[in-house]
């Protein structure tokens, strides 16, 4: 699957201005950095995409570690600031891309449907400064 993904998939991020190497890649903005990594099952046989999106200057961590902007992943953001791209939204392990039940190419590009849904990045962020990158996101939106 991991072949596939480097084959199809990541050549076209690249063209979308996403730099960095499998499974982080970033594409630095003047107002954000837009965060993916691919996520795969520890079990085996499934894998999903995280996206996120923090400041240009990076994240602070929460113990005061500053993370810039050509090592942000997404997984330094909190959990509530990213999103999953899957195949089905309920929440289960079975939404994963499932490699041990199709075949790597029709995931790939399956995935590369979604990643080119004109709304998949609307309501990441950033919001706030790097250092409330670890606060949860809907405190921003009661605000």
């Amino acid at each position: 699957m991991v072949r596939e993904l480097q084959a199809s998939v990541v050549p076209c991020i690249r063209r979308t201005g996403f730099t960095g190497s499998f499974p982080h890649f970033r594409r630095i903005g003047v107002q954000s950095i837009d965060l993916l990594t691919f996520q795969f099952d520890r079990n085996g046989g499934g894998f999903l995409v995280e996206i996120a999106r923090c400041p240009p200057d990076g994240v602070v961590t929460p113990w005061g570690e500053r993370i810039g902007p050509n090592k942000v992943k997404a997984w330094d953001l909190n959990p509530t600031r990213r999103r999953r791209v899957v195949v089905r939204e309920t929440g289960r392990v079975e939404d994963w891309f499932r490699f041990d039940q199709q075949s790597p190419h029709d995931l790939s590009l399956m995935l590369l449907g979604k990643l080119d849904a004109p709304d998949l990045w609307d309501g990441l962020g950033p919001f706030g400064q790097p250092n409330e990158q670890h606060r949860m996101l809907e405190h921003f939106r009661e605000v």
